[in-house]
């Protein structure tokens, strides 16, 4: 048994130092680049960043971005991220250039770098996320459907089904929803086409104000 803990002794540090030497500037920048010669997949990231998150159950404490699970191809099959697998693929040049990186740090910073390339605020990161196997892939079905059939189902689904899961209240389900100022629908994610607003790749109020102001039928 001392010589197992001399190795873990041994190994453990070298490993924290491989992390604490990643430029995390330079991983965000690098992700900007990305952005910047194609600003429509900004919003894809946000949205890879907060499908890595949005499995994540407060009741059994699993799930989440800490593992950076979604670049398996068996969550990737998960219904809800449907149109997701071509976001790791655009994020694999900077993981190869970034080897001491984790998935899990690259996918959620990510989602950061896209949030400040659409003119949005600038959110709090840490790095410190330990990639886990594909055996802590999460239970499908945790994700939003788009559509359950009618809006009380629907908003049935969000609460019960989603949020309340992770611990959100309506006041912060409404708050997250504004994402939805940024993208587009895909007809091979969720089978609708079209911007959520006139300015897809900005951050802005524009989702909230068609809520209030559109007449919904």
């Amino acid at each position: 048994r001392g010589a197992v803990a001399a190795v873990v002794a041994a190994v453990a540090p070298a490993t924290a130092r491989a992390a604490d030497a990643v430029d995390y500037k330079a991983v965000a920048a690098d992700v900007a680049k990305i952005i910047k010669s194609d600003p429509d997949k900004g919003p894809t990231f946000l949205r890879l960043a907060w499908h890595s998150s949005g499995d994540y159950s407060k009741q059994a404490q699993d799930g989440g971005s800490r593992g950076g699970t979604i670049r398996f191809k068996e969550e990737l099959a998960h219904g809800g991220n449907a149109g997701l697998a071509k976001a790791v693929k655009w994020l694999e040049p900077v993981k190869k250039a970034h080897p001491g990186a984790s998935y899990a740090d690259i996918f959620t910073l990510a989602g950061v770098v896209a949030v400040k390339e659409a003119n949005g605020p600038i959110v709090g990161w840490s790095s410190g996320r330990v990639d886990e196997p594909v055996s802590s892939v999460a239970p499908d079905g945790r994700l939003p459907n788009a559509d359950m059939g009618s809006p009380q189902k629907t908003a049935d689904h969000l609460r019960d089904g989603v949020f309340y899961r992770m611990g959100f209240d309506d006041r912060e389900i409404v708050a997250l929803s504004g994402a939805h100022a940024l993208g587009r629908c895909h007809p091979d994610a969720s089978g609708y086409d079209g911007p959520w607003t006139p300015t897809p790749t900005t951050l802005n109020n524009g989702y909230y104000s068609l809520l209030l102001n559109v007449e919904w039928t």
